[in-house]
């Protein structure tokens, strides 16, 4: 099987790599087993002086890696250059604070001495998607390695530049050889992975289909699983909220990485007093985003990352439009000078008047479209921005202390942004509810989802 790295703007087939025989496969799967026996015993220090050194090359080379980035999945440059200096951050964070968060804990019994232990669980198995394709990845990495765990990544197999870069950086900063593998395979693969025993763990992120197969493949084998799933998250807005900030945010919220990112806001819930003029400002400024080739620093939106993803927001836009939803800019495939573009883009687009059974308003739209409706109160919008599966991020907006207490505790979803844009942080934890997955990536909470917590009790 070939697995192929094509421009996303241009259709052009960048180049193609042959995807491991099951010997070379068996060969790294021997090797992260046989590395993690030693490298679990590496103390802190060690572990950080490495982890310190890769945050130093992803500063030192982001314009490289993100020129990566965008060849292989056509985010804007100057976002892909934000995205190789966030991963350097999260190795930095985890380098200072590893320790700190995997400290044992006293807890006074009635023996001499007992405590909590944290210990690495072993090998783990990282299936990530294509959107963030460094981000998503160092995420993971740089606490499962900080906690003496090795890793291997099975990476979306539109990006394997970017899979090959991320385990060089690992390298070149001094890891073992065997302590983070990219594995270029395909999807069928996984299940041979999960069932090795050698393999402790996995962790997902990517659709509610591939969550559910993963689980259910793990499930079997007993074997620990994080999952971050799709997201269809509400965007709220109050009368008391500053408008002029609440609109700017709203298009950045909606278009970051192309509209592909599953924190994405994708459903702007507004209330009927300041619904005119946000809708009027929400669309002028949509229709005023740059469209065009990602490496140039002066545009906004590049294409869809995939030919598959530009036709499934096609279609999910028409069926939405057959049901009875109107637009209001967009809708279609962009036009360079009255032609149709060569790459995967797509109009930036919003969509009002949305019925209940149709795809904007139940699914998660990945591209840059968003789906706006019009509330009376406080207690219709919680109820429509609750009226989904997904559970991720919600983001309200309000100088209300009373509406603020509100969305804080009624909106079902793992983070709550008050007057900003939901994001991840690597001091934070991140994750959903619902079908948007469980467990937890980033902050203390994200670096003991996979160790041990060992209970010690000494007489």
């Amino acid at each position: 099987m070939a697995i192929s790295s094509t421009n996303p703007a241009t259709g052009e087939t960048l180049i193609t790599f042959d995807s491991l025989t099951r010997p070379q496969l068996e060969e790294k799967l021997k090797r992260a087993a046989d590395t993690f026996r030693e490298y679990r015993r590496t103390n802190f220090d060690e572990r950080a002086k490495l982890m310190f050194r890769a945050a130093e090359i992803l500063e030192t080379e982001k314009k490289n890696f993100a020129r990566v980035m965008t060849l292989e999945m056509g985010k804007p440059i100057n976002a892909a250059i934000q995205e190789a200096e966030k991963c350097a951050w999260v190795c930095r964070y985890y380098a200072e604070n590893a320790q700190k968060h995997l400290a044992d804990e006293i807890i006074e019994t009635n023996a001499t001495k007992s405590y909590v232990g944290f210990q690495p669980l072993g090998v783990v198995l990282a299936v990530m998607p294509w959107n963030f394709p460094f981000w998503q990845v160092f995420r993971f990495a740089a606490p499962a390695l900080m906690a003496g765990n090795v890793g291997l990544l099975k990476h979306a197999s539109n990006v394997p530049q970017c899979a090959l870069a991320i385990e060089d950086v690992f390298t070149r900063a001094g890891f073992p050889l065997g302590a983070f593998q990219t594995l270029l395979i395909g999807s069928d693969e996984v299940q041979r992975i999960l069932e090795d025993p050698r393999v402790a763990a996995a962790t997902l992120t990517g659709s509610e289909l591939a969550g559910r197969s993963v689980a259910s493949l793990a499930g079997k084998q007993i074997k620990k699983t994080v999952l971050e799933l799709g997201g269809s998250d509400p965007f709220i807005v109050m009368p008391s909220a500053d408008l002029e900030a609440a609109v700017t945010t709203a298009v950045k919220a909606r278009t970051i990485n192309n509209g592909q990112s599953c924190i994405a806001a994708k459903r702007f819930i507004v209330h009927g007093q300041i619904y005119e003029e946000f809708e009027k400002r929400f669309v002028e400024s949509m229709k005023a985003l740059r469209l065009g080739d990602p490496m140039n620093e002066q545009v906004d939106i590049g294409p869809l990352a995939t030919e598959q993803i530009l036709e499934d927001l096609e279609q999910q836009v028409t069926v939405s439009i057959a049901a009875g939803a109107k637009i209001l800019t967009g809708g279609q495939r962009a036009k360079f000078e009255g032609e149709l573009a060569r790459g995967n883009f797509y109009e930036p687009t919003v969509l009002v008047d949305i019925p209940r059974d149709s795809p904007a308003y139940r699914d998660e739209i990945f591209g840059p479209v968003a789906s706006l409706f019009r509330v009376a109160n406080i207690d219709a919008a919680i109820e429509l921005a609750n009226a989904t599966t997904f559970g991720l991020g919600s983001a309200a907006w309000t100088n209300d202390a009373n509406e603020r207490d509100r969305f804080i505790d009624a909106l079902d979803a793992g983070c709550v942004f008050i007057n900003g844009m939901v994001a991840s942080d690597p001091r934070l934890p991140f994750g959903g509810v619902k079908h948007s997955g469980y467990g937890r990536e980033l902050g203390e909470f994200g670096i003991r989802e996979f160790v041990n917590i060992k209970t010690v009790w000494v007489k």
